[in-house]
């Protein structure tokens, strides 16, 4: 089973918005090649933080309300929410690093 779950334009605030834990978005498409690179890293991330930051994953071409109301221009961006709010974004080639330190403020 996958440590990062799909969510929808459908299910996005009840998983998202609505989550009692943190939750980092992940906005991607089958066309973008940095896409695939930054799905590895989340799934080897993701279990270092199970139980404190959730990971989801929304497929763009698929769902396109939430992305266009969350203000993503460009792939792959990664969304932190913490208590419905939006606490960070990052968009384009992500690296470990840089994903650590956004998680760091929803600690």
């Amino acid at each position: 089973m996958s440590a990062v779950t799909e969510v929808t334009d459908a299910t996005f605030d009840s998983q998202v918005l609505q989550s009692p834990l943190p939750v980092l978005v992940d906005y991607w498409a089958d066309w973008c090649q940095p896409c695939k690179g930054l799905a590895t890293i989340l799934e080897r991330l993701a279990p270092e933080y199970e139980g404190q930051v959730k990971f989801v994953k929304m497929d763009t071409n698929q769902h396109t309300a939430t992305p266009a109301a969350q203000d993503v221009r460009a792939l792959p961006t990664v969304q932190l929410f913490a208590a419905g709010q939006l606490v960070g974004q990052l968009a384009g080639d992500v690296s470990k690093l840089k994903l650590r330190h956004l998680l760091e403020q929803a600690s």
